[in-house]
């Protein structure tokens, strides 16, 4: 049976606005934040290295942390000095936190115990939420019964059965294995497109955030370097860490030439058309599945170098060329399933070239 959409926020809202941010702890500031605005429904993925603030962002919004300074908005109420169980917001942790002694159906019933519903409304919520995440037979069963993606679509419906304007979610799929991580990220995406619940996904898993999100908030250091669709911070990275920390890039510094292209210590990297004046100084990125690697001849361009090693990974071959002046390139190769266009081994002499329309410029400055 369809699950029922009134698991849709009552009051249809969602919106949340950040501003000023500044939080940390025993004295050292671990967040400053300058302005975030998450849109009413949408999905946004909050990514990064660990350190980075991150998830002391989501406990500021959640109210688990008081910051020192700025406040949080939502739905034009300010709830920064409110308690979280006054914030209406669902949250569901790393490590789920069910309760071993409950059943199923009480873990996800504790919610809308604590705000009093009657029993019959409390019964009809429960169903809805079990229906929504796919575990209608399993309303009397007991977490330690339970796989560990079962476990987190728990977690899940307990969360959603509050019916929350804003649903944080803390790394939720970091404990499970790489195959039920990949389906729960399916699973993830079709609630909240069905439900229009606005999520807040933590993670440092750049994969999970680019298949899962509307938007990116790509933190480092305290503070969002980029906030963009999943294709904008990939194809279009604003700064020389987001460019490396989204995928992976090779990134190359020098002199613009009198041509456009750029001179980085004897590497002439064409640019296409970029805007850079020549003279001045500029940094720029190629990510790796763009570059392509050649056996030399004479009829054959690229920057001349040797493989130092190559890794197989299932769906594509990663590959480190060792460029005469001991620099390094990483290419990735993807797998045509043949064997025939696999990269060539260790030792072997190749030229690696690319599209000068696929060079990212990430920096510039005139002379």
């Amino acid at each position: 049976m369809e699950p029922d959409l009134r698991l849709t926020p009552e009051e249809g809202g969602g919106h949340v606005e950040i501003e000023g941010l500044a939080a940390g702890y025993d004295g050292a500031r671990v967040l400053d934040l300058d302005r975030l605005s998450i849109r009413k429904g949408e999905f946004l993925s909050i990514l990064g290295p660990s350190g980075c603030g991150k998830t002391t962002l989501l406990n500021c919004v959640a109210g688990f942390v008081q910051p020192t300074a700025g406040r949080i908005v939502i739905d034009g109420s300010d709830v920064t000095a409110r308690p979280p169980y006054r914030r209406g917001l669902g949250m569901v942790f790393q490590n789920y936190a069910l309760f071993p002694h409950m059943t199923v159906a009480a873990n996800v019933a504790y919610g809308l115990r604590v705000r009093r519903l009657d029993r019959r409304e409390r019964d009809e919520r429960v169903r809805e939420a079990l229906s929504l995440v796919g575990l209608e037979g399993y309303a009397g069963r007991r977490p330690r019964q339970l796989s560990g993606g079962q476990q987190q679509r728990v977690a899940l419906a307990r969360a959603l059965a509050i019916r929350p304007a804003v649903l944080l979610l803390d790394e939720p799929l970091s404990n499970l294995d790489a195959k039920l991580r990949r389906e729960m990220r399916v699973e993830l995406r079709a609630i909240q497109r069905r439900i229009g619940t606005t999520m807040v996904f933590v993670t440092h898993d750049q994969e999970e955030a680019l298949a899962l999100s509307d938007r990116v908030a790509v933190m480092n250091g305290g503070r969002v370097e980029q906030l963009g669709t999943p294709d904008e911070v990939y194809r279009r990275p604003a700064t020389r860490f987001v460019a490396q920390f989204i995928g992976a890039a090779n990134v190359l510094e020098g002199t613009v030439t009198g041509s456009g292209a750029l001179d980085s210590g004897g590497i002439v990297v064409e640019c296409g058309p970029l805007p850079l004046r020549p003279g001045g100084r500029a940094v720029v990125a190629v990510r790796p599945e763009r570059i392509r690697l050649a056996t030399p001849g004479p009829d054959v361009s690229g920057l001349a170098g040797t493989v130092g090693y190559r890794a197989f990974a299932g769906d594509a071959w990663h590959v480190e060329v060792r460029l005469a002046d001991g620099r390094t390139l990483s290419v990735q190769v993807a797998d045509t399933g043949g064997g025939a266009a696999d990269p060539p081994g260790a030792g072997t002499s190749v030229l690696a070239h690319w599209d000068p329309a696929d060079v990212i410029l990430l920096e510039t400055e005139a002379r």
